[in-house]
């Protein structure tokens, strides 16, 4: 596909304005651009600083030793809708009042609509002795970046024997079923190695079930009896002593505290808004995470009109996936077309999210849920409610084609 865009390299101080500007260049964004280009807006311009795109979903296959990492990766030109304004600086406030943002080289642009979609902030430093640096090294691991994914393939394929601790944080997370994804496709490996009577594996997360749908949570009960995993449930991970090879568990209910020793760890960090909008006037005031106030169904600012957002920065209580932003792309769409031609929003975000659970090296459990916790199946005819090797291929193959081809044009 040929794209043409206008990239715009903004000197010191320069002050621009643009119809529509969307606030991230991710999966987010670039759809809700893709959109809006259809529907025949041509002045939108995308801040977004990085050169590169990813498909973050297959970092756990990655992790896993299912897939390559440079199948996630693509030139951020190569996705970008044709005719967007490309402004390639980091968002660093908002002014809702005079329609302004400002770039971290110290620009501003305006805007008539803004969607904010930053994307989340991973707060390693939350944890004492939790930081990206260190990963890699004394077997610490996370797929929580792309060039840290890698060294956990690395590390489960290096594991014969000793304890093996996989740990979820508190509070919201992209892809929350990602902490779990990865101990079972290590187990399963260490299982076809003929090793896993040998590894004590480990899974602390901080909910009182493996799953919000109790559907979904019963099929992963069995899962974690297959493999003989501990779940460490209401706890959570709050220091690594990575010297000591050991982290430290604390229960939330009680505060107790128990030494967990490790000879591989993925570890999982606490996540929030980007701090820029913690600080900023669009983050709800009793909130310390500093997700944008929007109202959960319009996806439009709870004080602020002209304010869109979507995506793992947004307030909407839906798990934090990217099949939750296929759904919100086109309702903020809809919505903002209606606010520019002075109608009220009426297309309505109804929480669906999905979460596709590697439970083995080829079989998947496809969780599709909306905010009455239920199941919210979208394949006819087909009972998702266990695990299936059909939908292992769709999480390795299908799902990545409907990215890069249909969802990131505007067509999902």
């Amino acid at each position: 596909m040929s794209v043409h865009l206008i990239q715009w390299e903004a000197p010191l101080a320069a002050r621009q304005h643009h119809r529509i500007v969307i606030i991230g260049g991710g999966s987010a964004g670039i759809s809700v651009a893709a959109r809006l280009r259809r529907a025949g807006q041509r002045d939108v311009a995308v801040v977004e600083p990085s050169g590169r795109h990813y498909y973050q979903p297959l970092w756990t296959l990655v992790g896993g030793g299912r897939a390559p990492l440079a199948q996630s990766v693509r030139p951020q030109a190569s996705v970008l809708p044709k005719g967007t304004h490309w402004i390639r600086r980091s968002a660093r406030a908002v002014d809702p009042e005079s329609r302004q943002v400002t770039l971290d080289d110290g620009g501003t642009v305006g805007y008539d609509q803004l969607v904010v979609c930053p994307g989340i902030q991973l707060d390693w430093e939350r944890v004492p002795g939790l930081s990206a640096a260190g990963l890699g090294a004394d077997g610490l691991c996370s797929n929580y970046l792309p060039h840290t994914a890698p060294a956990t393939w690395r590390l489960i394929r290096g594991t014969r024997s000793g304890t093996a601790v996989f740990s979820m944080p508190t509070g919201a997370v992209k892809c929350g079923g990602a902490p779990q994804k990865i101990a079972y496709l290590a187990a399963d490996h260490w299982r076809e190695q003929g090793v896993l009577g040998r590894v004590d594996i480990h899974l602390v997360i901080p909910g009182a079930t493996l799953f919000g749908v109790p559907e979904f949570a019963r099929v992963l009960d069995g899962v974690v009896r297959r493999y003989g995993i501990t779940v460490h449930y209401g706890s959570e991970v709050t220091e690594v002593r990575a010297a000591a090879r050991e982290v430290v568990v604390t229960d939330l209910a009680t505060g107790g505290t128990t030494a967990l020793p490790y000879d591989l760890a993925h570890l999982v960090p606490p996540q929030s808004a980007p701090d820029w909008i913690k600080r900023s006037p669009l983050a709800g005031a009793d909130d310390p995470a500093g997700w944008v106030e929007i109202d959960r169904h319009t996806m439009q600012h709870v004080r602020y009109p002209d304010v869109w957002a979507l995506g793992d920065a947004g307030s909407s209580p839906n798990a934090k996936t990217g099949a939750a932003v296929r759904k919100q792309a086109p309702v903020v769409v809809e919505n903002l077309l209606a606010a520019v031609d002075g109608r009220p929003p009426t297309a309505r975000y109804d929480g669906y999210s999905s979460c596709p659970l590697t439970t083995a090296r080829r079989k998947m459990l496809l969780a599709e849920f909306d905010y009455s916790g239920r199941p919210a199946p979208s394949i006819p005819l087909i009972d998702t409610v266990r695990e299936r090797t059909d939908m292992w291929y769709l999480k390795r193959h299908g799902l990545p084609f409907l990215y890069w081809n249909l969802m990131l044009r505007g067509l999902a």
